[in-house]
């Protein structure tokens, strides 16, 4: 697993959510969110997360970002899902 930044302020009435992006093995990239992306990752890893891994399993968690609250990270997950391929590489290689 890469290393990841996960410092965020939430506030005093919710937990931080975040968005983190998965490498598959076959190089494809997975957007989700969660409130514990390591758990999250390692549902992931045995099969017991997203089926998006049944055909290429999880590798690694490559990105990771944090929001103030579950709203915040599904609107960004929303804009990351629609990004292509190569600016997600560009998100990905911003953490490395």
């Amino acid at each position: 697993m890469t290393a990841v930044t996960e410092s965020c302020e939430a506030t005093a009435a919710s937990k931080p959510w975040f968005v983190y992006l998965v490498r598959a093995a076959n190089g494809a990239l997975y957007c989700g969110i969660s409130d514990d992306p390591h758990k999250r990752f390692a549902k992931h890893q045995s099969g017991k997360g997203a089926r998006f891994f049944a055909s290429s399993p999880a590798v690694a968690l490559v990105y990771v970002e944090c929001w103030p609250d579950k709203g915040e990270a599904l609107r960004q997950e929303r804009l990351i899902k629609k990004l292509r391929k190569s600016a997600k590489e560009c998100l990905v290689k911003s953490q490395a």
